[in-house]
Order: C-alpha cells, then sequence, then structure tokens
C-alpha cells in the first residue's frame, strides 16, 4: 500500500488516545510524568467527521513531553470503555513507552498517584542482555490505556536521551509498542508505508513475565521505524497464542488508540496532500497527515 503517488511515511508525528475526559487525563499525564500543556481546540466539521468515520465533533488536548506530542480526543459520542481483563498479549495492546532517567524515581512518583493500575507485577523488571537489558514496567492510566516506563543501561543510554530533564526522571517517548498475530504480515504492510524493520529479539523468561503480568511470556518483538527513527514502533507478537481476529475498534472507543504519521509528497496535490485515516491488518488506526511544510496556513494539524 503506497500513501499516494510518489509519497512516504517520513516520521511518527504524534501519538493519538481517546479519553473520556480531556482535562482529567491530561491533569493526570502532566502530575505523573510531568507533560506539559500545548494547546486546547476544538474539533469538528464534515471532513474532521469522515477522518474519524465518527458523527460529531471532538475536544482536543495537546500536550508535549521533551519533543513528543499526545493528542487526547474527547469525543461529542462516545464509545466504548477499555476493554474489560485485556492482557498484554491480546492484538488490542497499544502502548508507548515514557523513556525515563532513573526508573526508581519515575516508579515512586508514579505510586504516589491515584487511578492507574500495573500490568507488570513486582515492579520495574529488568529484561535479559538478549532483551536489550532495558528495566521496564507496564501499567493502565485511569481509562485503561497501556502505558511503559522504560529505562536503557547506562553504557547503552541512546544519544537523543542523555539529557536530563531538570528535576523530573520523564524524558520522552521512544515507541509506540502494538500487538500483531502475523509479524511478517505486519511488516510487509509498514514496508509499504515507507517504514524498515531495524531491530528484532525473542523475549522470554520470568523477567519478560513478570513486565506483561502473564504466567508465562514468549514475544517476537520487531521495531520497524521511518527514516526519523525515534519515535519508532515495535510490533509484538506472542508465540503460541491463536488471535481470532484483529481490533475492532472505532475511533471514539477508548482503546482507539492512533498513530499520527506524517507523509512527505515531492509533489503534493490537494488531493494527495489530504489526510487520511488507515487501519493495519490487525486493526490499529493510523492517521496520515502532510508535513508541516504542505499544510496550508491555519489547517488543523490532526
Amino acid at each position: 500500500m503506497a500513501v499516494s503517488g510518489g509519497a512516504q511515511i517520513q516520521r511518527l508525528a504524534r501519538f493519538g488516545l481517546t479519553t473520556a475526559d480531556a482535562s482529567a487525563l491530561a491533569a493526570f499525564y502532566e502530575r505523573a510524568f510531568g507533560f506539559r500543556c500545548l494547546a486546547t481546540e476544538r474539533l469538528d466539521g464534515a471532513a474532521f467527521e469522515r477522518l474519524m468515520d465518527v458523527e460529531g465533533g471532538a475536544q482536543c488536548v495537546r500536550i508535549g513531553l521533551g519533543r513528543e506530542i499526545i493528542e487526547l480526543l474527547q469525543f461529542d459520542r462516545p464509545g466504548l470503555p477499555y476493554p474489560a481483563n485485556s492482557s498484554a498479549s491480546d492484538l488490542n495492546f497499544q502502548h508507548f513507552a515514557i523513556v525515563v532517567d532513573d526508573i526508581r524515581q519515575a516508579y515512586e512518583r508514579l505510586s504516589a498517584m491515584s487511578g492507574w493500575r500495573a500490568i507488570s507485577t513486582d515492579g520495574p523488571q529488568r529484561l535479559p542482555v538478549e532483551a536489550g537489558g532495558v528495566t521496564a514496567f507496564k501499567f493502565r492510566d485511569p481509562d485503561g490505556h497501556p502505558l511503559e516506563l522504560l529505562a536503557f543501561p547506562p553504557r547503552q543510554v541512546p544519544s537523543r536521551w542523555r539529557a536530563r530533564n531538570g528535576s523530573n526522571p520523564c524524558l520522552g517517548i521512544d515507541h509506540s509498542a502494538i500487538g500483531v498475530a502475523d509479524t511478517a504480515r505486519a511488516v510487509a504492510f509498514y514496508e509499504r508505508l515507507g517504514l524498515r524493520a531495524t531491530a528484532r529479539s525473542l523475549n522470554i523468561g520470568p523477567e519478560q513475565a513478570r513486565l506483561d503480568g502473564l504466567c508465562e511470556s514468549r514475544v517476537k518483538v520487531t521495531a520497524i521505524s521511518p527514516p526519523e527513527a525515534t519515535p519508532h514502533i515495535e510490533l509484538l507478537c506472542y508465540r503460541s497464542i491463536i488471535h481470532a481476529g484483529g481490533v475492532e475498534s472505532r475511533n471514539n472507543d477508548i482503546a482507539a488508540s492512533r498513530l499520527i504519521l506524517e507523509a512527505d509528497d515531492p509533489a503534493p496535490t490537494s488531493r494527495s496532500a489530504a489526510r487520511r485515516g488507515v487501519t493495519d491488518p490487525d486493526g490499529h488506526h493510523l492517521l496520515i497527515v502532510p508535513s508541516p511544510a504542505q499544510l496550508e496556513p491555519g489547517a488543523t494539524r490532526i
């Protein structure tokens, strides 16, 4: 699948979450992780309804951490709540990983908050060297969206994450991880958009099981990256698990997280630069939008 003509994805520009209360969720992210509020606006009209395939408009609150942005959408017509008893191995699982330079401090700060709940058992888990040697902790925000705190080994911290964010241990968002049923099929889909596989690992063992909150965990992890490699996407394929089908959610459902991908067209037209809503083979929502240089003055970014 090509984006349009000669257009290709250049970067994962923003993350989108559906929420029942955008102001309340923004306040949680500000207190728990040090996000800052960037903008609040009303989104509506025929173009927005077509893009989201949902009647009515939405309140949008944009929050930022480091260089990364999350767009919280509270729809006029709410959809379904996050599915109860959902697990880390389900296809609807989609988290983004918040990089921290001190996971103990970040975990203690989160622990002082109310409204969230753990996915991982026994606190942050340090994975084996074969799985990257990172220390991580998975949990859900007050709406049920999965999140992860992620700390790199001291001598393997990417240059992007070496600068301390004042007294805040949370630095930015490294990637979004999504559940897939077939890695090869998912990689082929994203490669047609212009991304490429950049790393692979098979994560197993008790540490991974505790991180995922599962009795046993065997997950094939494939990193796929656009030309601007951070943030990137990670495909999580849990082995020996049979999935009945892909995710079936609408944009106003709480579980319908969105990856907002910027495409650069060397010869843009009004049609090729249009925003498009796409779902991947497992039902995860993507929004493909033109790069800022292609937007008309005053155009809505989402």
